[in-house]
Formats: C-alpha cells, sequence, structure tokens
C-alpha cells in the first residue's frame, strides 16, 4: 500500500499543502495524511503515518524536506522504515521517483537530503546578513508587535462599552495585552471593574 504525507510549515500555505495531496493522490497513495507544522517541531500527522505503515507498505512524499530538515533526521526515518520493511519514495522531477530500497535510491536520497539541508543553510545566511545590512542603514524595524500597534483601538473599544474579553477577541490579542493597554492609559481600575462584572 502506498500511504502519502503532506506538510507544510505554516498555515499560510494552503496551496502548496494541496499541491501535495493532490500530487501524491496522482500516484496511487491510498491515504494521505497532511499537515501544516514546522519539520523542527511536533509533526503528529507524521508519527500518525509512521505508525500506520505496515510490512510491504511505501511511504511516499513529495521531497525530501518534506520529511526532515537534515540528512540525520532522514536517515534515522528512513533506517526506522527499512528495518520494518516499510520503503520510501519520493516524488521529484514530474513523474520520476526515488524509490531508497535499493542502495542506488539510498544514496541519492542522502544526496537530497544534503543539498536541501545546504539550500535552506544558505537562506537563512542571506535573511542574517540581510538583516545586518538593513540594520547598519537604519532601514530594519523588525516585526511590528501585534498588541502594541492594536492599544489605541483597545482603548477606545473599551471606553466604548465592551469588556476586556470582548476587546480580546475584536483585535485578535490577548486579555494581558488588552490590560497592559488599558493599564498604559490609566484605566487599570475600570479594567478591573469591567474583569469583576464579566
Amino acid at each position: 500500500m502506498l500511504v502519502g504525507y503532506a506538510r507544510t510549515s505554516t498555515e499560510e500555505q494552503v496551496a502548496g499543502l494541496e499541491a501535495q495531496v493532490r500530487d501524491l493522490m496522482a500516484h496511487g497513495c491510498e491515504k494521505v495524511f497532511q499537515e501544516q507544522a514546522s519539520a523542527a517541531g511536533n509533526r503528529p500527522q507524521l508519527d500518525a503515518a509512521l505508525a500506520f505503515l505496515r510490512d510491504g507498505d511505501a511511504l511516499v512524499v513529495t521531497k525530501v524536506d518534506r520529511l526532515a530538515r537534515n540528512t540525520q533526521v532522514l536517515g534515522a526515518v528512513v533506517d526506522d522504515l527499512h528495518h520494518r520493511g516499510i520503503g520510501l519514495k519520493v516524488l521529484q522531477f514530474g513523474q520520476e521517483t526515488l524509490d531508497t530500497r535499493g542502495a542506488y535510491g539510498r544514496f541519492i536520497l542522502n544526496m537530497f537530503g544534503a543539498f536541501a539541508e545546504f539550500e535552506r543553510s544558505l537562506m537563512k545566511e542571506r535573511q542574517i546578513e540581510g538583516i545586518t545590512k538593513a540594520k547598519a542603514e537604519g532601514k530594519y524595524k523588525g516585526r511590528k508587535p501585534t498588541a502594541r500597534v492594536k492599544a489605541d483601538d483597545a482603548v477606545s473599544l473599551f471606553q466604548s462599552g465592551r469588556t476586556v474579553s470582548q476587546v480580546s477577541k475584536e483585535l485578535g490579542i490577548g486579555r494581558g495585552s488588552v490590560y497592559r493597554a488599558l493599564e498604559a492609559a490609566g484605566l487599570k481600575d475600570a479594567a478591573r471593574a469591567s474583569d469583576n462584572t464579566q
């Protein structure tokens, strides 16, 4: 049985996830596990896919970096699969696939993994260089803290009669951020009174 695994790093990458699922289904996967999670964090759907696989099955991914962020993790996953009699197929370059059940496939897989890891490190280097240059030129401001940007709105909404919980929900910021905004505006006691009536 072919079992697919699709992953993107963030929830904004919905189209990328859908494309992976489509490609995996087109390749003949009978079941596809999918998630939006960082390769560095917990991946419950990958764990579920690995637990689901049985001897003679094959795990199918569209690209090596969907499965692991470095060759060490990739090697551990492949070793585990092989000890259990499970193959790994990587769809790359159109209709061609990489099957890791043979020595050549394992070699190519390690090469792809190394290239993916190298590419990620280059991207990180370029990002750091760009930030350093922007800071030196006084152009880098960093990510705007969302709650601070919305502090004035939080105060206005609270003064218009909304509760702390309502302000928090409407602006998409935490209650603690609302309380800090109200405290900075001298409305600490009013916020406490509002909290007691909720």
